[in-house]
């Protein structure tokens, strides 16, 4: 009696993740947007750089698996906590490198702790949302992603130009503990957060459909997990994206001032850009699948049916980086990252889409694994053709393989994977 309950508090929680996201991005975008800055003074070459950004996506591939298996034992509160105070602390202690090497270890322990990010929220959302709600709420937290990019872009430059590029970590990395007095006030499982109300814990059981009776006999073990087709529709297709995201993430900022001779100013005025046209693309695929949804479509369909729109438009950045004018280029870029991160929201809302809440985690964290190594050999592939070559073929294989990954899914990912 008289306890107060928090309306549509689901929404909030998801706007909760949205902010972890954005905190995220403003941590592993600090080092990229302030890479020709740091290239210049440390001598680093394009190769090196790749190395650098090689350490990031190994240790997040790694913590993507071992974090999603540690989520779902600790559970979302607990684990998202400790995942966001590591890569705080970390952000913070980049400031004080002085060395390519020790920008690898440093990025190394960054990875270990941000890997845990979409694991974790993916999990939330299958724990708070029905199914037709999903798709939207993915769409809200992972567009922090992009919110996260375009911000540290508009800000990290003028922090190290005013103070010097060391604060600038520590600027992203406070942010972070910040967060935290958020979070573990805001977020509790449904049973057992005291400001849910009965009506929203009720629609919110309704809407879950649970395989309990397949749980307790072992079909969603590891075993039965990396025997499940959907499982390998999930992986290869998020494996064969993520690398698109990286290379426009970590190397647009260097690209910006290698080909097209931009300074940090120009920088911070421009690079942004892309990242609002991924933020757009995230509410493009939630809203287009709810819509949908909602007309009757099945789910898995209507998923998939965005996935192969969505694939087509990323093939604007392969004539990126032959066009003679900078802002057509990043136009381009800007279409092909919308059509990203349409499908990308996609894919991270199969995971629970098709299997039960407790393996949510586990799921994406093995597709966040596959992808990050994916990706991570990507990025030394792209120091090196840069150095070698030109960044033309990168753009290539950037508008190209989610043609493949499009067609895994299509094929792999199958609605029956959950009764």
């Amino acid at each position: 009696m008289g306890q107060k309950f928090t309306k549509r508090l689901r929404w909030w929680i998801v706007w909760t993740l949205f902010l972890s996201t954005v905190i995220n991005y403003i941590n592993r975008q600090t080092l990229s947007v302030l890479a020709p800055a740091i290239t210049r003074e440390f001598h680093m070459s394009h190769s090196a750089l790749g190395r650098v950004f090689f350490a990031f996506q190994v240790s997040y591939a790694l913590t993507w698996l071992g974090g999603g298996i540690l989520l779902d034992w600790v559970g979302t509160r607990l684990g998202l906590a400790l995942a966001v105070s590591w890569w705080s602390l970390v952000s913070v202690l980049t400031g004080l490198a002085h060395s390519v090497q020790s920008f690898e270890v440093f990025r190394f322990l960054l990875g270990m702790g941000e890997g845990c990010n979409w694991p974790g929220a993916s999990k939330a959302v299958a724990e708070w949302f029905p199914a037709q709600e999903r798709g939207l709420a993915v769409a809200i937290f992972d567009s922090g992603s992009s919110v996260g990019g375009a911000i540290a872009s508009l800000t990290i430059p003028w922090i190290a130009l005013a103070w010097g590029w060391r604060w600038a970590f520590a600027f992203s990395g406070i942010l972070g503990f910040v967060w935290l007095l958020i979070w573990w006030r805001m977020y509790y499982p449904v049973a057992e957060h005291p400001r849910v109300s009965p009506e929203e814990k009720q629609w919110v059981e309704a809407g879950r459909v649970e395989a309990r009776a397949e749980t307790a006999s072992g079909r969603w073990g590891w075993p039965g997990l990396l025997r499940d087709r959907n499982t390998w529709g999930i992986v290869v297709g998020k494996a064969l994206t993520d690398p698109i995201w990286w290379f426009y993430v970590f190397w647009l900022p260097q690209y910006l001032s290698d080909a097209r001779g931009f300074n940090l100013k120009q920088i911070a005025a421009f690079a942004w850009i892309p990242f609002l046209a991924a933020d757009l693309g995230n509410f493009t695929g939630g809203f287009i699948s709810g819509h949908l949804i909602r007309r009757g479509m099945p789910v898995i369909h209507a998923r998939k049916w965005v996935c192969g729109l969505s694939s087509l438009p990323i093939l604007a950045g392969v004539p990126a980086a032959r066009v003679h004018s900078a802002f057509v280029a990043l136009g381009l870029i800007s279409l092909a990252v919308w059509a990203y991160a349409s499908w990308s929201t996609m894919g991270l809302t199969f995971p629970s889409d098709l299997f039960p809440s407790g393996k949510v985690a586990s799921v994406t964290g093995l597709s966040g694994f596959a992808a990050g190594l994916v990706s991570a050999l990507f990025m030394l592939a792209v120091g090196r053709i840069v150095d070698s070559f030109s960044y033309f073929p990168a753009f290539v294989a950037a508008g190209t393989l989610p043609l493949l990954a499009t067609l895994a899914v299509l094929i792999l990912v199958r609605s029956e994977g959950r009764r």
